[in-house]
């Protein structure tokens, strides 16, 4: 049984990072399961920190924006997500190419949504695990 609750297209959620630092940073939604959402960022100079290898930052960034958008889709039209609290372990540097990462739920509840988010390299070795913490909010007069 699928978690989202509403439509969900890779050009739909591509279409929402226009105009924004995940458009800036060259973030892309790649594909969703029934439990999961997936993006793809590249290390480049964007991404870079002084020394030439991804920014933790920018991986963050990257956890941040599959988790939130992710957990927005899980919830009726009348309710919204933000963020809470994010945690990261930096555990692989990159210096080039790509990073994927996978955001999963471990609690969709009510009130708040516990999301982990597994950052790959292209050889699939982990770079960085996030756990991401959302409030479930209201829209006012709906």
């Amino acid at each position: 049984m699928s978690i989202w609750k509403k439509p969900i297209t890779i050009d739909g959620l591509n279409a929402t990072s226009a105009n924004t630092l995940v458009e800036h940073l060259g973030i892309q939604y790649t594909a969703f399961d029934d439990n999961s959402l997936t993006g793809t960022m590249p290390v480049d100079a964007r991404t870079h920190q002084p020394l030439g290898m991804l920014h933790g930052g920018a991986s963050v960034v990257l956890a941040e924006t599959l988790g939130s958008l992710a957990a927005n889709m899980c919830v009726e039209e009348n309710k919204y997500c933000v963020g809470l609290d994010i945690n990261a372990n930096h555990i692989r540097a990159m210096r080039t190419g790509s990073v994927m990462g996978k955001a999963s739920p471990i609690h969709l509840g009510a009130t708040t949504q516990v999301w982990q988010i597994e950052i790959t390299g292209e050889r699939g070795r982990l770079v960085c695990t996030s756990r991401l913490t959302m409030a479930v909010l209201q829209h006012k007069g709906k």
